[in-house]
């Protein structure tokens, strides 16, 4: 009976046009090609420490920036909480659903780009380290997988800035699947000068074992400019953490502020 149901539920919300979701109490329309994934959400399942983080920082003043907005889990709901969101996301598949959900959220303060935030302007090739684009896990890290392979429009920081001119930043949220190394010591000096909060996403296990500990290092170097260092939890911890055996053999996230 559950074999039949499945197949019977997805077409049913695909025929409605949305999934009724529930994130951290609000209510949302999601698309239903990812029904499931936003069921596992509802179901306070799915990165719940990241929601509790957003709703407590975040104020209705804020301007929040979503850097790795993959089909736009985190920015929906922070477009609720604050008053103006920048969303990035560099795979075509996931983007078209970062749109979607924005309009089916009637979401007016969201503002997408289709494009990668890293070290140099121009395109570059980018895969999934699932397997398959469009399911969260692209990254401009992979690029062997000939047939699943795209091609990502990249910017620096800096040239976004100076094209868009954003007023401020509040909350800068990255998960990027392991394009934080190359990113960050690039917006250092931005960081440095207008200290938004950052909630960063670390990806350690997608490097080289003999790369981990320098890599995780330059992290360190980057964000010491901030006085403030959590886990997950909102636990305080050391910057020196971010060495430990834990961080470099486990994605992990952490809140940095001052």
């Amino acid at each position: 009976m559950k074999r039949v149901f499945k197949p019977i539920e997805k077409a049913y919300y695909r025929a409605l046009g949305y999934y009724p979701t529930t994130i951290h109490d609000l209510e949302f329309r999601c698309d239903p090609y990812h029904a499931k994934f936003w069921k596992t959400v509802s179901q306070g399942r799915w990165e719940a420490h990241t929601y509790r983080i957003l709703a407590r920082f975040l104020s209705q003043d804020s301007v929040y920036c979503d850097i790795g907005a993959w089909i736009g889990p985190t920015a929906i709901f922070a477009a609720r909480k604050c008053k103006q969101v920048f969303c990035f996301e560099p795979d075509i598949l996931a983007y078209e659903h970062l749109l979607w959900n924005i309009r089916l959220n009637r979401l007016h303060n969201v503002i997408p780009f289709n494009l990668a935030l890293t070290d140099n302007n121009g395109i570059r090739p980018m895969a999934s380290f699932g397997g398959k684009l469009g399911d969260g896990m692209t990254s401009l890290l992979k690029t062997d997988q000939a047939d699943r392979t795209t091609h990502a429009l990249c910017m620096t920081w800096e040239t976004w800035t100076a094209v868009f001119k954003p007023e401020r930043i509040d909350f800068m949220k990255i998960d990027i699947e392991g394009g934080e190394f190359v990113l960050l010591p690039t917006i250092k000096d931005y960081l440095a000068l207008r200290k938004p909060i950052v909630y960063l996403s670390t990806h350690a296990p997608y490097l080289d074992g003999n790369r981990r500990r320098e890599e995780m290092q330059r992290v360190i170097q980057v964000m010491e400019i901030y006085g403030q260092c959590f886990n997950e939890a909102l636990e305080g911890i050391k910057l020196q953490d971010l060495i430990a055996d834990d961080a470099m053999n486990n994605f992990r996230s952490y809140l940095f502020m001052d």
